[in-house]
């Protein structure tokens, strides 16, 4: 397998728009990094800079520290998985994974033996004379891939591979990519805008918006150390919850007023506040739905962060209950405090997120008591959006 190094990677097209910007990344042996974001945020454009198939218009790509920038596709020794197969229909699957090697004048014995041995990792012995039409998407996806391996590239490129599958397939597949590097001990890059994929395969990921690299990190740190808001709101399902919120101290102690409500710091959140100097200042509250209790032991547990919520959304996934609800997203005061009902209602308000266990008696309309977590709680910046305490 190989390294990758991309050093400074700019995309700019002849009307002078920007689709990738100061792109940096050191891809080491056998990594399965993501590229992962929004529609348009140059994750794909990256991708074919890496294939050959996108000029890099300024910056350096190495593989193995050899420069490829004005090497041609077919040189680089990468094979690239599309989201929409291009299998050649009138072929046999045995014959689409093949065409590629009969085109570098493979020998026959050796092309029987490395589509046997892909057709087995992939589990597709039992399809090598069935035509494209006579598969599903997933045996088509299997396929694709099969054909990228018996290649035996240094690097395998795919982009958003499992975008046109349905749920049930997408989560298979899913779980027969992540088998597939462990037994090729390949290095893949792999793009898609779905966040479940990007925790669930990467070793590392690249969170990009508007061609700019946001962050590079691992699953876990990504999620539990985001850098700025984007990246906190963009990873996680149900996303981040976000309010506008007033540091406050009184005493050793540090408070985020919010709404009616308000938080007891731990001591070293605090502490990063008060050494930061955001006392008395707005900042961006944020905490993940999960983070949010209503269970009796829990709200015994966080007194110091409580507040009475009217549920106005009900949502059962099963083992799980998401349930919303309305906080006001401007200052707190005492006038806010004596606000009626209808008048808060015409305040300007943010919809909250809770998951919850799926015992909770908890409905449409219900008012409850519930608890944050204030470990969990984030702060960011309101003016950078970068992140202050995670």
């Amino acid at each position: 397998m190989a390294s990758l190094s991309l050093k400074h990677i700019y995309k700019i097209y002849p009307n002078g728009f920007e689709a990738v910007k100061d792109f940096n990344l050191e891809v080491e042996d056998k990594e399965f990094i993501i590229f992962v974001g929004p529609s348009g945020c140059g994750k794909s454009t990256t991708l074919r800079m890496i294939a050959g198939l996108e000029d890099i218009s300024d910056g350096e790509f190495l593989i193995d520290g050899k420069i490829m920038n004005d090497v041609e596709p077919k040189d680089r020794d990468i094979a690239m998985v599309f989201q929409n197969y291009a299998l050649y229909p009138h072929m046999s699957v045995k014959e689409n994974m093949a065409f590629g090697l009969k085109l570098r004048k493979t020998p026959k014995h050796e092309i029987n033996k490395k589509v046997k041995d892909a057709s087995v990792i992939l589990d597709l012995q039992e399809l090598l004379e069935r035509k494209p039409a006579a598969l599903s998407g997933g045996q088509r996806q299997r396929v694709a891939m099969g054909r990228a391996i018996v290649r035996e590239p240094k690097v395998f490129l795919m982009d958003e591979p499992l975008s046109n599958l349905d749920a049930k397939l997408r989560v298979q597949m899913r779980a027969e990519i992540s088998a597939l590097h462990q037994r090729l001990g390949a290095t893949i890059i792999y793009v898609t805008h779905d966040q479940t994929e990007a925790m669930t395969l990467g070793t590392r990921i690249v969170v990009m918006k508007d061609g700019i690299v946001q962050q590079v990190a691992t699953p876990r740190d990504l999620y539990n150390n985001p850098v700025n808001l984007f990246v906190a709101g963009f990873i996680g399902s149900p996303q981040m919850n976000f309010i506008n919120a007033w540091c406050r101290e009184e005493g050793d102690d540090i408070f985020l007023d919010y709404d009616r409500f308000t938080v007891k710091l731990p001591r070293k959140k605090a502490s990063v506040l008060r050494e930061k100097g955001y006392i008395g200042k707005e900042v961006i509250m944020g905490i993940r739905p999960e983070r949010i209790f209503e269970s009796q032991l829990e709200l015994s547990v966080h007194e110091d962060s409580q507040m009475e919520v009217k549920v106005s959304g009900y949502e059962l996934l099963g083992s799980e209950v998401l349930l919303y609800f309305d906080l006001l997203n401007e200052k707190p005061g005492e006038v806010v405090r004596q606000f009626s009902d209808d008048a808060y209602a015409n305040l300007k308000k943010v919809k909250w997120t809770a998951k919850v266990d799926a015992a909770t008696t908890a409905r449409y309309g219900s008012v409850i008591t519930v608890a944050l977590d204030p470990n969990k709680i984030h702060v960011f910046d309101k003016e950078t959006e970068l992140a202050i305490v995670s």
